[in-house]
């Protein structure tokens, strides 16, 4: 008979110790509570929503039926619907590229300042998530209206016309997505920058890289992974914002969250609603997908 290891001779089989299962199954019960939570709470609503996509709603009965048809996903990227995902991409693309530009300087000059001065200017960031989301948007309305603050500075600056209404504009629901989602921005880049180790800085002026140099060679590429978590903090809730619309849009400028909203709740329309629901989820799941896998990508090469 062979030896152990020698040619023709069979590997052994390990069996598993009785500590090694005790650790799988109690590996097992621990998850068993979050993952039946995501199914439930999750997955199944998700799956129901693509499975009402197909439907068809009666418009005289209001029933809906299951003919599993794909009229509704032909009707999202047509006609109102189809401006109204274009416009909220459109507008979240340029609330979150205004976030980045206003938010990564922000968080540069914080993470060079004193302790004492940091934990100053971090408190009068995080401070506006003290105030009622809603009041800060309806604030908002007083300050974009013919007598506002914003609206005299941006006469003053001959940017706009004197006694101009901003309020109800896609210029309106632009400066209330930006002020509202700034925070989420400024944070992760801060701490990511927080956390490259000024010596790296050191070594690359020692190499002769400085000022602008500097920054896009060594500090961009370090601070990489927080500028995608804030892009990804900011975009995701901008696309299927709803509230903001709904308040500084004053009705008249329409995005996706505001249509599936009146789909469910104001005509009743599911099938259609579900439609919409499912191509934003579809969109916004391929974008954190692509995210993650340049995040990985980062932390490969750092």
């Amino acid at each position: 008979m062979p030896a152990p290891g020698a040619p023709g001779s069979f590997p052994q089989q390990t069996v598993p110790s009785k500590t090694q299962v005790t650790r799988r199954l109690g590996g097992w019960v621990l998850a068993a509570p979050p993952i039946l939570f995501t199914l439930l709470f999750f997955i199944a609503p998700l799956a129901l929503l693509v499975i009402y996509s197909f439907g068809q709603m009666d418009i005289l009965t209001f029933q809906i039926s299951f003919g599993w048809t794909l009229e509704n996903w032909r009707t999202v990227f047509t006609g109102v619907y189809g401006s109204a995902l274009l416009r909220s991409v459109a507008l979240t693309v340029i609330a979150t590229a205004l976030c980045v530009l206003i938010g990564f300087p922000a968080a540069l000059g914080l993470s060079r300042m004193p302790a004492r001065a940091q934990n100053f200017l971090l408190l009068a960031v995080i401070v506006p998530y003290w105030v009622s989301f809603v009041v800060r948007n309806y604030a908002w309305l007083v300050l974009l209206g013919p007598d506002g603050a914003v609206t005299k500075i941006l006469a003053a600056l001959q940017l706009t016309g004197d006694g101009r209404d901003l309020r109800y504009t896609n210029t309106a629901i632009l400066i209330g997505m930006v002020s509202s989602y700034l925070p989420l921005m400024i944070l992760p880049i801060y701490v990511a920058l927080e956390r490259i180790d000024p010596s790296i800085i050191d070594a690359a002026a020692d190499l002769g890289l400085h000022g602008v140099h500097a920054f896009r060679r060594v500090v961009l590429p370090l601070s990489a992974p927080g500028l995608i978590a804030g892009i990804l903090l900011v975009g995701v809730p901008a696309t299927g914002e709803y509230t903001i619309p709904a308040i500084l849009g004053g009705g008249k400028t329409l995005m996706v969250g505001n249509v599936i909203r009146d789909k469910f709740l104001g005509v009743g329309d599911f099938p259609l609603g579900a439609a919409l629901a499912a191509t934003l989820m579809a969109l916004l799941i391929v974008v954190l997908v692509a995210s993650r896998r340049r995040i990985r990508q980062l932390e490969d090469v750092l």
